[in-house]
């Protein structure tokens, strides 16, 4: 792995301007770049956490046990703070157990405000009039825009981890949520020039717009771009007058589908037929395929991997990784749906709990269900999602094809020696390891 020089720093302990491995003690700018690494990790975990706990916030849910720990986990990383490389691991390990109270806080919050989840077939393309595309993680701002926009004759779209709303009956009742429109949040640029609509970023996983439709772009919450107007207090009032300004789009054909909306109450009504196939040889093997996307070439591997499971693998999906294999027709198993979209990133904890059910359904430790965990990694919030599933000693995760920027050699054997992480490899040979084929 290529080093990475650290930016220019005045060190408090040494006393003088340090670069890379320039520093004379064994900090986080000098002989152990580990603890650097480290602290990096914690620091986008600890972003992850934020951001959950940010949209949990603006449904009024808090947690002052999950606030102090940020406290505590930011000012650790403090360079004349800590050095030690196993109190950073442990924080991080913290760091997970903090972040699935914070997936349940945002969980119950989504739950409370817009019913449970239920299975919903999500068409994807235009229909005929004005538009808003709503992307991002933030069912209040969508709520709130559904509000304004009822009765307005524009339609709402979703884009990216937007999509799980549909599942939400307070939210699928707005007979004018019609849709969606692109898929993860990468191919915004060619999705959001595709439709001549307004368009509203809700959360981080924006880019910089580029000319073509940046006037008609908007954000809302902590996500702000350049020469581009944010809304306060969600007073959506510019971008319906946009929408209205736009005009109409135009119908086009809406062939693919999209499940969405199988939350944990869905998948456990299940448990009794879940049982009998398992017992009866008919499902084989739980696998929980998602996390975040990636536009480089590699990702293409979780797209392969699906397509070559064989037809009594039951596969759980979450976050904008489903993307890659989302609008494949994978059939049932008598009912119970091979591909099961349970939601966005935080909607890990849906995973979790299943898998908890499972465990209890079959009087079996998680580690010896039929059930691996094969992660796609990204961002800030896959930091805080995998250190949620090793503290929950999860082992044998499958983890690529993008090796998170923070880990060094040291961290990644770590990581493989004591959690038993594997770095995926080939799809077929890695299909034939999770299935002991």
């Amino acid at each position: 792995m290529e080093k990475k020089d650290a930016l220019d720093m005045f060190c408090y302990q040494c006393s003088q301007t340090a670069r890379g491995t320039g520093c004379t003690i064994r900090g986080v700018c000098g002989k152990n770049p580990t603890v650097a690494r480290l602290q990096d990790n914690l620091l986008f975990a600890m972003k992850g956490i934020s951001a959950y706990l940010y949209h949990a916030r603006e449904l009024g849910y808090t947690d002052e046990e999950v606030d102090a720990f940020l406290e505590r986990g930011f000012y650790s990383t403090l360079t004349n703070v800590n050095f030690d490389p196993e109190s950073f691991v442990e924080m991080a390990l913290e760091a997970g157990r903090m972040n699935i109270k914070t997936m349940q806080l945002l969980k119950q919050a989504h739950i409370d405000n817009y019913g449970d989840p239920v299975p919903t077939e999500v068409p994807v393309g235009a229909v005929k009039g004005p538009g808003i595309l709503a992307t991002g993680h933030s069912l209040k701002a969508l709520e709130e825009l559904l509000k304004q926009t009822e009765g307005k004759g524009i339609n709402v779209y979703t884009h990216s981890e937007l999509l799980p709303a549909h599942g939400y009956p307070e939210l699928k009742k707005y007979k004018h949520l019609v849709g969606q429109l692109g898929g993860a949040w990468f191919d915004q640029r060619k999705t959001f020039a595709k439709y001549p609509v307004a368009i509203l970023g809700t959360s981080n996983c924006v880019l910089i717009p580029p000319e073509q439709y940046r006037e008609r772009m908007f954000t809302s919450g902590v996500a702000e771009l350049p020469e581009v107007e944010h809304i306060e207090d969600y007073d959506f009032t510019p971008v319906i007058e946009k929408a209205l300004e736009l005009g109409d789009l135009e119908e086009e054909p809406r062939d693919k589908v999209l499940t969405t909306g199988f939350g944990a109450s869905t998948i456990l009504s299940l448990a009794p037929k879940i049982k009998e196939l398992v017992e009866n040889g008919k499902i084989k093997q739980f696998l929980l395929v998602g996390g975040c996307d990636s536009p480089l070439t590699q990702a293409k591997y979780y797209t392969e991997f699906v397509e070559k499971l064989p037809d009594d693998v039951v596969i759980l999906t979450l976050a904008c990784g489903k993307y890659r294999f989302n609008d494949l027709d994978l059939g049932d198993i008598e009912g119970v749906p091979r591909l099961i979209d349970v939601g966005q990133c935080n909607d890990a904890i849906v995973a979790v709990d299943v898998a908890n059910a499972l465990s209890e359904l079959f009087g079996l430790d998680l580690n010896e269900l039929p059930l691996t965990i094969v992660a796609s990694w990204m961002e800030q919030k896959a930091a805080a999602i995998l250190w949620s599933l090793l503290a929950l000693d999860l082992k044998g995760i499958y983890l690529g094809p993008i090796i998170p920027g923070w880990a060094n050699e040291d961290i990644i054997n770590v990581l493989v020696d004591k959690y038993d992480v594997r770095p995926i490899g080939d799809p077929e040979e890695d299909i034939k390891q999770i299935l002991g084929s």
